[in-house]
């Protein structure tokens, strides 16, 4: 295997669309494909029709089966679901110094940041975190977006990172908060769920626009808890992703929700293997998070009990409910 300038782990829509992304200036990056057959089969017609077949993927995106090819890379995007992160590191051989972290959600067995869970499989790299506003049928298709990059190894990995990931319609901003970051990317996910069950409900925008804003007080309030910064949460990581993710049917979460509004069950909704809604992952472990630090989310305990089983109905009805108070009242 020729050594290649940067690798995706893991061929879902978004793995292949920055994949995509990486190779839209004739640059040779390697995509590792889990599934049976996908990658020989990327290989042969140039596209993913199992995760992202609206995209014709540029001739130097090579595919591999075999996670031993990573070692090649000089540096890592992780794009593995956030629940398989740990697993998925562990298996690999020698690592690059960068690996960025581009899943979003809290590992569920022990309640830790995926930046947390890296540091424990990959101690001796430096942890990056790509984060913000991007659907990847987009970011295939070459239209413009931009992105926190969150650099644990400060400004010397940002100035490696940067022209390795940076293109004319990809544009990257330094963040040296990579807990801000990772907080953002996984709190909208459960946050667009409710957005979806607004939908589904038939709620209005003036319901939505709402939810969104007191939703982000909650994404703020944990942020800093954990020890993020506010200014990185109310930039492309957070906020941008928040709304994004809470305005459009294409975000997994917010169909979710959306069919749990319409009165579909939380297994039936959740039954499609091939496509991962992390804020039903990422939900009872934030609200146990949240409890734990003494912070007040009153929307995500509200989604976890809808993913328990609780009427949509009787969550909306539950959070209007909720005393009256100032609005930058902490509770």
């Amino acid at each position: 295997m020729t050594k290649s300038a940067i690798g995706v782990v893991g061929a879902g829509a978004w793995g292949t669309a920055l994949a995509q992304m990486l190779a839209s200036d004739g640059r040779e990056v390697l995509l590792w494909a889990l599934e049976d057959g996908l990658a020989e089969a990327i290989n042969t017609t140039h596209c993913n029709g199992l995760y992202l077949p609206s995209a014709e993927l540029a001739p130097s995106i090579t595919a591999t089966g075999d996670l031993g090819d990573m070692s090649a890379c000089d540096a890592l995007l992780l794009v593995t679901p956030a629940q398989h992160l740990g697993n998925v590191l562990a298996k690999m051989g020698s690592l690059p110094q960068d690996i960025v972290l581009c899943s979003k959600g809290i590992e569920q067995s022990t309640g830790r940041m995926m930046h947390q869970v890296a540091h424990e499989a990959a101690p001796d790299c430096d942890i990056a975190v790509l984060s913000g506003p991007t659907f990847a049928h987009e970011v295939a298709a070459g239209l413009p977006a931009a992105v926190t990059l969150a650099c644990g190894g400060g400004e010397a990995q940002w100035e490696r990172l940067a022209p390795a990931v940076a293109r004319p319609n990809f544009r990257p901003y330094y963040s040296d908060d990579v807990t801000g970051a990772e907080v953002g990317g996984a709190v909208k996910n459960v946050l667009a769920i409710a957005c979806g069950v607004v939908e589904g409900l038939e709620l209005g925008q003036n319901a939505r626009s709402a939810l969104i804003t007191r939703g982000f007080t909650e994404m703020l309030r944990f942020g800093v808890a954990l020890g993020g910064k506010a200014e990185t949460l109310n930039g492309l990581c957070g906020l941008g992703d928040l709304v994004l993710t809470c305005s459009s049917i294409s975000s997994r979460n917010f169909s979710l929700g959306k069919a749990l509004g319409e009165g579909m069950s939380a297994e039936e909704a959740l039954s499609d293997k091939r496509t991962v809604a992390e804020g039903a992952h990422t939900a009872p472990v934030l609200a146990e998070l949240a409890a734990k630090h003494g912070v007040s989310m009153p929307i995500t305990e509200g989604v976890n009990e809808l993913l328990g089983g609780k009427p949509a109905k009787h969550v909306v009805q539950a959070l209007l409910a909720r005393p009256l108070k100032a609005e930058g009242h902490a509770d």
